[in-house]
């Protein structure tokens, strides 16, 4: 069965009556995915595909973390119609979101439905099962603490990565092993909140109706800080997002300089995706220590 039958078979579990493609238009995308905008009898919709082999079971953790975030009804997502496979190709069916224009209250809205996010708790930092960020694995074993999560499952694993790719030296590791001696003394002592877990300008859309919308996550419990790390690394996200996020779940005094040690990860993982400045930037953050 080639990849439009089997697109046009889910599409047709899902809605309840035949469904046929009528035009498959390229959308943009990345190194990692081809996506698309499909019409159909049924409507339109969004499909990203990718490799089995060089990605497998990404589709499937994508919109299981999608599931998640769309569960707790605190911010939209888009409605995950289903996945699967064909030949060495997976696909992501989701429902189609036609771009809008910012309402006025965009970014006091989302930062007050960050906000709720955060406050949907676990007994423990990490997910019931791993998924990726970016191209990369992310390892969500459970921990009770944040700062052995935080050591184990984020950064220990991109230093390791790094260090066996050559990307990083002794020096480089040491410094890490010095932060790591001081990470429960950083962060302050807070329950596990649910993260988008890739929280950065290009993982947010508007929809018509002006609202926000959070796409591509990398969903585990973990520390809130690491979603507001996130969304200051590469910019995008107004002022108005982050005073508005602090009265709704105020943030413990230094949580500004937080936000750089928060970002050794997703900064190891850049190092480990494109190498470049990225690493320059972590030994700028690690020379504190």
């Amino acid at each position: 069965m080639n990849l439009n039958c089997e697109i046009e078979r889910k599409l047709t579990e899902f809605v309840g009556k035949d469904v046929e493609i009528n035009d498959f238009s390229s959308v943009g995308g990345g190194s990692i995915n081809k996506t698309f905008k499909i019409s159909t009898n049924a409507g339109n919709f969004f499909i990203k595909k990718n490799s089995i082999s060089r990605y497998p079971q990404m589709f499937e953790k994508e919109a299981e973390g999608i599931k998640i975030l769309h569960k707790v009804k605190e911010i939209d997502t888009p409605e995950v119609i289903g996945f699967g496979e064909s030949g060495d190709e997976a696909f992501l069916i989701l429902k189609f979101i036609s771009t809008g224009i910012m309402s006025h209250s965009y970014w006091e809205d989302f930062g007050k439905k960050l906000a709720k996010l955060h406050k949907h708790s676990n007994d423990l930092f990490g997910l019931n099962h791993n998924n990726y960020i970016g191209s990369l694995n992310q390892s969500n074993n459970h921990h009770k603490s944040w700062s052995d999560f935080f050591r184990e499952e984020r950064l220990e694993k991109q230093v390791k990565l790094a260090r066996n790719s050559g990307s990083i030296g002794k020096e480089t590791v040491l410094a890490f092993d010095r932060f790591y001696s001081k990470i429960d003394d950083i962060f302050p002592n807070e329950p596990p909140a649910l993260l988008h877990g890739d929280l950065w300008s290009g993982n947010f859309m508007t929809n018509d109706n002006g609202d926000p919308v959070i796409i591509d996550p990398a969903v585990y419990y973990g520390h809130r800080e690491m979603d507001l790390g996130m969304s200051q690394l590469f910019g995008g996200f107004d002022g108005q997002f982050y005073s508005s996020y602090h009265r709704h779940y105020p943030l413990e005094s230094g949580w500004e300089e937080r936000l750089d040690y928060c970002n050794l990860y997703p900064l190891m993982v850049h190092v480990n995706l494109f190498g470049g400045g990225y690493l320059q930037s972590v030994k700028s953050i690690l020379r504190r220590f």
